[in-house]
């Protein structure tokens, strides 16, 4: 694609990048055939290619944004798939942030979009904020049928029956191993995933202790900045990810660490973008170094030695998350480990596409949103799964809200075979119980 940006506009960083992306784009539409909101609304400019013609005459005539522009690219899922489709190799992540940045800084919202989008940066990435927001959300209710906005019936939506009691596994600490120390690792342990579900960091510690690994969970770490960082909110989430990178150079520094663990992948997309984010910053070596150190739980797991199990009759469709399989194009190892543990392993049709959470997405754009989920829940329901599995909280969230089945993180499961608890999920009031062997 050609470009004709100005030699002034290529001194700031964010356009030199967007600039490059821009010219490695050829046109050639591949993108649409696999971005699921052109599946949905049929629309040229809520696909890539169309979001990319928007964002360079956004960028190139520094022009403020107009309501037409902000709607398509608010309406971008963030969900990768076009970069794992795209023959040309063009990062569209790095573009649509940076094009988020520039309408965050230039775009004068209505108030509405305004007070929602402060309350979620306010409210989800703290966890005992998050906690008081559900409890009121269960509160709240009965009275669901009284509310115009669709953005705020879904933030209702959002709150589980249950909310889960505070784990102080999550408090900063060591965990020593259980056998023979094989590496030391930093978990991160989030921040909307310890008000949701304390299932998945409990599992988490219990299986990497069992295999060999002493967990840290480093003082000073906490949300990644995901949240913030895809509204654009560029000082925020920037902020966020400097206490981290502090926190874990400190470790990496101190006693060392082999990884930097992460167990929601929408998180560890973010955070091995760390050393992009910060490359301009006086912490932009030690931001690389926390990119570079930083695993997927399931990529550490394939280092370990997972015991092999006999089959154990379950089956489980795998859900792949976005930000793993399109954003850390980690494809095949939770699946593996699956299939290692004794479990039986389908996948749904369509197994590329988003199944609409991503992040705030659900609660920014319900409609949208929910058009995906009802797809993703057919398809995985079409498997005649005894449970799902996934890996990251918001897709667990998201199916959940709308399928009998059970659904459980895949560490979870892995845990569960190797001599941990049998995942509550299995007999969550309103859920299909499955039939459960005893797993060893």
């Amino acid at each position: 694609m050609q470009t004709t940006f100005t030699d002034a506009q290529l001194q700031d960083p964010g356009t030199r990048r967007a600039n490059e992306i821009l010219r490695s784009c050829v046109h050639c539409g591949f993108c649409t055939a696999t971005c699921p909101t052109y599946q949905v609304l049929g629309d040229e400019l809520d696909s890539p290619r169309g979001r990319i013609y928007l964002i360079k005459d956004m960028l190139e005539n520094e022009r403020v944004p107009d309501a037409k522009t902000v709607k398509h690219i608010d309406r971008c899922l963030s969900c990768l798939a076009c970069m794992t489709t795209c023959p040309s190799g063009v990062h569209y992540m790095h573009l649509v942030d940076h094009a988020r940045a520039y309408i965050e800084k230039h775009y004068d919202r209505p108030w509405s979009d305004r007070a929602l989008r402060w309350l979620l940066a306010r409210i989800l990435p703290y966890p005992g904020r998050f906690r008081l927001a559900l409890l009121a959300a269960k509160l709240a209710r009965p009275l669901r049928g009284l509310i115009p906005d669709a953005r705020l019936r879904a933030m209702l939506d959002m709150a589980p029956e249950t909310i889960p009691p505070v784990s102080r596994n999550d408090d900063p600490q060591s965990f020593a191993p259980l056998a023979p120390r094989k590496k030391r690792v930093a978990l991160m342990t989030g921040c909307a995933q310890k008000a949701l579900n304390t299932d998945i960091n409990d599992a988490t510690i219990r299986l990497l202790t069992r295999l060999g690994c002493e967990v840290v969970v480093a003082k000073g770490a906490g949300c990644c900045g995901a949240l913030t960082h895809h509204m654009g909110r560029e000082e925020e989430s920037h902020a966020t990810a400097a206490k981290n990178i502090r926190a874990w150079t400190a470790e990496m520094d101190g006693q060392g660490l082999d990884a930097i663990v992460i167990n929601t992948s929408g998180c560890g997309t973010t955070v091995k973008d760390y050393g992009h984010m910060f490359r301009n910053d006086a912490l932009a070596a030690d931001a690389a170094r926390v990119s570079e150190r930083t695993m997927d739980i399931s990529e550490l797991l394939m280092q370990l030695e997972l015991p092999e199990g006999a089959d154990n009759g379950l089956t489980v469709a795998y859900h792949a998350a976005c930000s793993l399989q399109h954003g850390q194009q980690i494809k095949s190892h939770p699946k593996t480990l699956l299939k290692r543990a004794g479990f039986t392993v389908v996948e749904p049709a369509d197994s590329h596409l988003c199944c609409g959470s991503a992040g705030t997405y659900n609660l920014m754009q319900p409609e949208i949103s929910a058009e995906l989920k009802a797809r993703k829940v057919k398809t995985l329901e079409a498997r005649q799964p005894d449970l799902i599995a996934a890996g990251n909280i918001g897709c667990m969230m998201q199916i959940g809200s709308g399928t009998e089945l059970p659904i459980v993180h895949t560490v979870e499961l892995l845990d569960w075979a190797t001599g941990g608890p049998q995942p509550p999920a299995l007999t969550a009031p309103g859920k299909q119980t499955p039939e459960v062997p005893v797993l060893r």
